[in-house]
This record gives structure tokens, C-alpha cells and sequence, in this order.
């Protein structure tokens, strides 16, 4: 019986920005008694079916993005006498579909980390049932990741996971409800361990793959503190002085390895929280800024976001500690009019931003904007190529409506147009050039250039289009800009590094 793990996609570029991390973590998890499992990225290159024998445990990690290629591999697999394992946000939700559409011969919902041991054990007594439950284990069991497994050459940042969940409640995401809200932070020394790793083979841009990076805010503290049992203002104290420690550390392993992460806009406020930032080298920062409106954060119950000439200034905040922020926008909210692209596109210029990316509101399983959508489509019956609208996932490609949940003044072909055009506008050749100056030397500016055009083509060309001729030519010039790409973000190995000493 051999493993193999699968991270499903419709597109393979040939070239990975950031490492499919959960594919090494369960690698991780996989006792040394089953062999080394055998890994397939196909955001790299598609999966070949011919090496799966008879027997062999085929780990499948899907979302709602790339189920149906996950189903198809399944099947695949199946056919060929091996046996599907689905695991993954999407087949936790929907268990059954994995068994139906994809052949699964059991579904793991949850962490992965430690149930995985029993399923390889039960596939070996021929045991195996059909659900596992993974929960929501405790940080110190998080299985580090097989680093010495990945493909040399093939991505540009590695990832390394400090924290899981998140303690907001967004309208449009999932993670609270399967992550949990309570913040599950590694031990600074894993953490560390991990980072050290991968520097040693030659990574010095590393993501910090994290829910939210910021996991306990200055405002989570007041109200805390406010309790009379002050059992939970402790413990968020505790989880807040962890992450000063783990910055502490990052900042002398290596003062050459530069750091990505995702954290709230909340982060602004708390100026020693930036600076311990800055000083560990985490020098960008994906935000959810969403909306540019009040009515649109209220929607989306992000009101603690600022607008206006505040957003600009809090945005602004971070270019103070040398974090450049990669600002994330929805289009599609109902309080959305034409003049909130130009306004976003406006605000995306003068706040400063490094990268943004721009998405329509998509309703996704197990978040509150997709439980809202879904009780309507149900009570409708809306089909597309005899698919309910609520499974939209299923839908073949060509037909997969951009746009889902109805605008009150625009139809999606409007909001897909005035979209494009907006990641058209940010991403015009002069504004990248002038926004590159944030770096000095002119390998690290090309570095710029090229991973902004790349960005562009993975998520607005392939993503918005609606021509399948403009997506395949994406793709193209997806894989040619990432092979011009790599090499600006390689660094030497470094084999005789140490983890810092306390």
C-alpha cells in the first residue's frame, strides 16, 4: 500500500507561488511505516493516473473551488482500483457529495493531523469507514509539515502555519465556523523549527499561512478586561505575548528572509504590534478591506473597517513600518453602485497599496452570505445546465455564472466588466513601475514587476474572464511569467543553519 496526496486544480501553471501547505502537513502526519508518500501539485503539473496501483491510499484535499477536478480524480483513482480519501473545507461540508460524485471511500472532516494515522491504519485492517471526525485539535498536536518532500525549483514562497482560526465573524468566509474562533497558536519553537527548515533549502520568502496573524487585538483585550472572571482576558493576554516571542525569534534566524501574512485592518492601532512586525521582517500583509462604504462593511459585518480619507490614513499606517499591504476588495454588494469601482480603484491608488486584488462576491459554503443565498435559490428552483444554482461548484466551467447572488442596479455582466477594469487600472504597466520603487535595487524591482503581472494573470485573466481563448492565453503567459519569475525569489541553501538559542 503506498500514499499519495493530490491538491486537485484545473490549471496547471508549471510554476507555484506559495506551496500547497496542507499536503506536507498530512505527508507529515503519514507514519514512516507506509513509505514516503508521493506528492502531486497540479497547480504545477496535472496528475498522471497511471501510478496509482491497486490499494494505494489516495489523499484528496479539495475546496469549493476545485471540488469537481477532485471528483474527477476521485474517479479516476477508483477506477484504477485505489482508494479515495477526501479531506478539506469543502468535503467536511458536504461528505456525502464526495462520496457520490468523487468515488471516496472515506471523508476525513476537521484537522487532519492525527485522525489520519487511524484512517491509513483501517485501510490496512480493511476497516476503513466512511466518515472521520479530525475536530478542532489543540496547537501543540498540529503535525509539522515534510519540507524535504517538495519538487526543488517549483515555487517561490514557502509557508509555514503559526495560528488557526480567526475570532471575527465575516459574512463571507468560513474560517470562524471551521477553524474556530479561539485561536490556536503553534509553540513558538515549532514555529521556528519549520522556518529554519526551509530556509536551509534555499527559501527566503515565506508566508506565514495564517488565518489571521493578528489573533488578538487591542480591542479584544479592553473587552476582556472588562469581565469580572478574568480567566479569558488572561488567556488572550498569554496568546498576545506568544506572538511578540515567535516575532522575537523570527527576527534572528535569518535577517535576509522576508515574511507574508494575513492580519485585520484592526493591526493599525496597535503601533507596537507593527514595529515587533517590522523588526521580525514581515514586511507585507494581506487585508481584507472589502469595502470602501460603511453600507458595504455592514454587510459584510466588518464594521470595525474604517472608510474614507480613515481608511486611506490607517492603510497608510502600515507603509510606517515598512509592511506593504496587498488589499483585498469585493464587488458585488448590494450597496454597490458604478461609482464604487472608480472610488475603489481611486482609493487603491492613493492609500498606497503594494498589491490589491479585486473579487466578486461569491457565496461560499458554510459562510452566512452563502446560508442567505441558498434558502432563496431553494425556494426559486434556479438551474443552470440542470444544476441547482446553490451547487454552483458543479456547474460546468463554461457555463458558471460570474456573478450569483442578484444586484439590485447591475447585472453581472456589468459588474464582471467594470471588475476587469478596475484590476486593469491598478496593474497598468507605469502605476506598477512607480509602486516598485519600494524596493532599491533593480533585481528586487523586476522581482516587482514580474510577480505583479503574475499575479494579474492568475486571478483576473484566468479567473474573471469569460472567453476560454483569453483564459488558455492567461495561462500561457502565466507559465512564462513564473519561470522568469522563480529565479528573482531563490536564495542560496544554507544547510548549517540554526534556530536561535533563548
Amino acid at each position: 500500500m503506498r500514499v499519495h496526496l493530490i491538491n486537485p486544480s484545473d490549471v496547471s501553471f508549471g510554476v507555484g507561488v506559495i506551496t500547497p501547505r496542507w499536503m506536507y502537513v498530512i505527508a507529515g502526519a503519514t507514519p514512516r511505516c507506509y513509505g514516503e508518500p508521493i506528492i502531486s501539485d497540479e497547480t504545477l503539473e496535472p496528475f498522471d493516473a497511471n501510478q496509482i496501483h491497486p490499494s494505494d491510499v489516495v489523499g484528496i484535499g479539495i475546496h469549493t473551488s476545485n471540488a469537481c477536478r477532485g471528483y474527477e480524480i476521485g474517479r479516476l483513482v477508483h477506477a484504477r482500483g485505489g482508494i479515495p480519501v477526501f479531506g478539506g473545507i469543502h468535503a467536511g461540508i458536504y461528505p456525502e457529495e464526495s462520496h457520490q460524485l468523487g468515488k471516496a471511500a472515506a471523508v476525513v472532516r476537521g484537522d487532519g493531523d492525527l485522525v489520519w494515522t487511524e484512517v491509513l491504519s483501517d485501510c490496512t485492517r480493511g476497516e476503513l469507514k466512511s466518515l472521520y471526525e479530525g475536530g478542532t485539535i489543540a496547537a501543540s498536536d498540529f503535525a509539522p509539515a515534510r519540507w524535504d518532500l517538495m519538487p526543488q525549483g517549483s515555487y517561490m514562497w514557502a509557508s509555514v502555519q503559526t495560528v488557526r482560526g480567526c475570532p471575527k465573524h465575516c459574512s463571507f468566509c468560513s474560517v470562524w465556523r471551521t477553524d474556530g474562533q479561539l485561536p490556536r497558536q503553534r509553540p513558538v519553537d515549532a514555529v521556528v523549527e519549520e522556518v529554519v527548515a526551509l530556509r536551509r533549502l534555499g527559501y527566503r520568502f515565506i508566508a506565514l499561512a495564517d488565518d489571521n496573524f493578528y489573533s488578538v487585538s487591542l480591542q479584544d483585550l479592553e473587552q476582556a478586561a472588562r469581565r469580572e472572571d478574568k480567566r479569558h482576558y488572561q488567556r488572550l493576554l498569554s496568546l498576545r505575548q506568544e506572538r511578540f516571542q515567535l516575532m522575537e525569534k523570527l527576527a534572528r534566524i535569518d535577517s535576509n528572509i522576508i515574511y507574508f501574512t494575513q492580519i485585520t485592518m484592526e493591526a493599525a492601532e496597535d503601533e507596537t504590534f507593527l514595529g515587533a512586525m517590522r523588526s521580525a521582517g514581515i514586511k507585507g500583509a494581506l487585508i481584507g478591506i472589502e469595502s470602501v462604504s460603511s453600507q458595504g462593511l455592514d454587510s459584510t459585518f466588518k464594521s470595525f473597517n474604517l472608510t474614507g480619507k480613515d481608511l486611506v490614513a490607517q492603510l497608510q499606517k502600515f507603509r510606517n513600518f515598512d509592511i506593504h499591504v496587498l488589499g483585498s476588495f469585493i464587488f458585488g454588494l448590494q450597496s454597490d453602485t458604478p461609482e464604487t469601482f472608480s472610488a475603489t480603484s481611486d482609493l487603491a491608488d492613493h492609500a498606497g497599496l503594494t498589491f490589491a486584488q479585486f473579487v466578486p462576491l461569491t457565496p461560499f459554503p458554510g459562510t452566512i452570505d452563502f446560508e442567505r443565498w441558498e434558502k432563496k435559490m431553494l425556494q426559486d428552483d434556479v438551474r443552470i445546465a440542470g444544476f441547482p444554482i446553490h451547487k454552483h461548484w458543479l456547474i460546468p466551467a463554461d457555463c458558471r455564472p460570474k456573478i450569483y447572488i442578484p444586484h439590485p442596479s447591475m447585472n453581472a455582466d456589468e459588474i464582471r466588466r467594470r471588475t476587469q477594469k478596475v484590476w486593469d487600472s491598478f496593474y497598468r504597466m507605469s502605476k506598477i513601475w512607480k509602486r516598485s520603487r519600494c524596493v532599491s535595487k533593480v533585481r528586487s524591482r523586476l522581482a516587482f514587476v514580474f510577480i505583479s503581472k503574475l499575479y494579474r494573470q492568475m486571478y483576473a485573466k484566468t479567473g474573471i474572464s469569460t472567453e476560454s481563448a483569453r483564459k488558455s492565453n492567461a495561462v500561457k503567459w502565466t507559465r512564462f511569467i513564473g519561470k522568469l519569475c522563480l529565479p528573482l525569489f531563490s536564495a542560496r541553501t544554507l544547510p548549517n543553519l540554526q534556530a536561535p538559542q533563548d
